[in-house]
Formats: structure tokens, C-alpha cells, sequence
């Protein structure tokens, strides 16, 4: 699909959509990596933009708590976090940041201790903030951290679609097979988008889940599809460095033409392909994982 088809769509999507986000509704896709350093934060934060530049409401949420990075990405300096919520000082809608292209932000705030460590009182706190956001979202993506803590487990298990980023390398697919194999011992309904980054062409990102969907089909009962692939781009690092989303500083690098057509490959997936459930809903499933 050409840049120009996509324009297109996203035009035509923000024609139709008269009220982003009517009903509460909310698809909730989380961005999981078996390892770091797969550029897992990076996907997260350009699908969310292109996402929203496609005429719906997005929020981010930073789920790697402890080492959060995702207002670092974007250049953001948040003056409150979760830290502040889980305190008592602060609601959420004190802590939301505006993002780029409309994107909504929840920074988690380094240092957060895992949600395990939370005491009852912190976690009833959390989850009491999070159900009473008034903003209606269409999409909820959460940046989770890399392994498999129980941090990540958590996250990953309140959702059902996860976008598992992967590379060519051995390690980054091994990593990635284990996390799946983690998560499925739990729940058997898991789809797993699988999404392979820094590859050199088409080719090669369909091998990465060639070989992860041959192993995964043979020893373990999940889904998997594959969403697509991201060309190595040196420009990503600048973006980095830049502390801007790739997508506003290289809009038109080879990157970030791949992230813009994966965004719009989910936003078209029928809906039955990605399960769409109250936000409430999401936060009371993580709360139970958490019990």
C-alpha cells in the first residue's frame, strides 16, 4: 500500500468517525518482547501515532515500570507520574501527558515498584483511578517491559492480542518463543501478532516468523498471525536521540513507512480479529491477575 493509499484512509476513517471512542469501547493491544534492546519501545510509540493521525483516541500507557522510557522517547518531561497516583496525591487526569499527534500519554515514572510488591491499598487505589477515566479511548496500547518477569506477565496476561516484537537474531527469537511459551501455560486464547524489527527486507521479517510459528505450532497450543516486518533504519537511533517519535522526525524514512502501513493493517482488522471490551474491563482482568 502506498503512502498515498493510506493518507487516504486515514482520512476517510476520520470522515466517519463522528465520536472516537462512542460507547467506551477499547481494543487493547500490549507490545512484548522476550528480550531488550528489540526496539519494542519505539514500535509502540509510532503505531500509537499513526494510530491516532487515523482519526481515533489513543492511550499509551508506559507498563515498564521501573525502567519507564517512553516519555524519554517522545522528549516529554512529565512533572507528575503513577508514583504520584499510587501516593494519593495525584488522579490520573493530573498525570496524562499529550503526546504526539494527539496521542495520550501515562508515564509509569522510573522507579515504580513492580505491581506485585504494590501493597492492597495501592493497587485499590490504581485501579480506582484507572476505571474512573473519563476520556473515551479507542485503543489502548501498553509498552510492557522485556522477559519475562512477573511484571510483564501480568500485563500480557490481561490482554488477549500481543504484539510480539522479535529481530533475526537467535536470542531475540528464542527469548521470544519462551515468553509465549510462559504466557500460554496460563491462558490458552492468546493471539500473538508477531512483528518482526530490524530485518533487511520482506524476506527476511517473514523467515523470523516462519521459525517462530513452526516451533510454536509443534509445541505449543496458540495463534499466531504475522503482522509485518521493520526495515533497519539507521534514522531510528537519530529519532532517539532526537527524543522525537520517528514518525515526526523521519516521517518519510523507510521505518517509518513500515510502522504507518502495520498501524493501518490494525486498524482495519474486523473486529472479531481483535476482541473490543469495555476499558473497565481491562483493568478489573489485571486486577484479578494480581489477586
Amino acid at each position: 500500500m502506498s503512502d498515498r493509499e493510506v493518507d487516504s484512509l486515514a482520512v476517510k476513517d476520520s470522515e466517519k468517525s463522528d465520536s472516537p471512542g462512542e460507547g467506551a469501547r477499547v481494543r487493547v493491544l500490549s507490545v512484548t518482547s522476550g528480550k531488550g534492546g528489540v526496539g519494542k519501545t519505539c514500535v509502540a510509540v509510532n503505531l500509537a501515532y499513526w494510530l491516532s493521525k487515523m482519526g481515533t483516541k489513543v492511550l499509551l500507557l508506559d507498563a515498564d515500570m521501573g525502567l519507564a522510557n517512553v516519555d524519554i522517547v517522545l522528549g516529554l518531561k512529565p512533572r507528575f507520574t503513577l508514583e504520584h497516583v499510587l501516593s494519593g496525591e495525584k488522579g490520573i487526569s493530573d498525570v496524562l501527558l499529550d503526546g504526539p499527534g494527539g496521542v495520550r500519554v501515562l508515564p509509569a515514572g522510573s522507579g515504580v515498584a513492580e505491581l506485585a510488591d504494590m501493597s492492597e491499598e495501592a493497587k485499590a487505589t490504581l485501579f480506582g483511578e484507572l476505571e474512573a477515566l473519563e476520556e473515551p479511548f479507542d485503543y489502548l496500547i501498553l509498552d510492557t517491559g522485556a522477559g519475562i518477569s512477573r511484571q510483564v506477565l501480568y500485563f500480557n496476561h490481561a490482554v488477549q492480542d500481543v504484539i510480539l516484537v522479535a529481530t533475526p537474531e537467535p536470542t531475540s527469537m528464542t527469548d521470544a518463543y519462551a515468553l509465549m511459551k510462559v504466557l500460554s501455560e496460563a491462558r490458552r486464547d492468546y493471539r500473538f501478532w508477531i512483528l518482526a524489527n530490524m530485518v533487511e527486507n520482506e524476506s527476511e521479517g517473514k523467515n523470523v516468523y516462519r521459525r517462530l510459528s513452526t516451533v510454536s505450532d509443534k509445541y505449543l497450543d496458540v495463534s499466531t498471525s504475522y503482522l509485518g516486518h521493520i526495515t533497519r533504519d539507521p534514522n531510528v537511533v537519530q529519532a532517539i536521540r532526537k527524543q522525537k517519535a520517528l514518525a515526526l522526525a523521519f516521517p518519510k524514512t523507510i521505518a517509518s513507512r513500515c510502522l504507518r502501513r502495520l498501524a493501518d493493517r490494525i486498524h482495519h482488522l474486523p473486529q472479531d480479529e481483535i476482541p473490543a471490551g469495555h476499558m473497565q474491563f481491562f483493568w478489573r482482568r489485571l486486577a484479578a491477575q494480581m489477586a
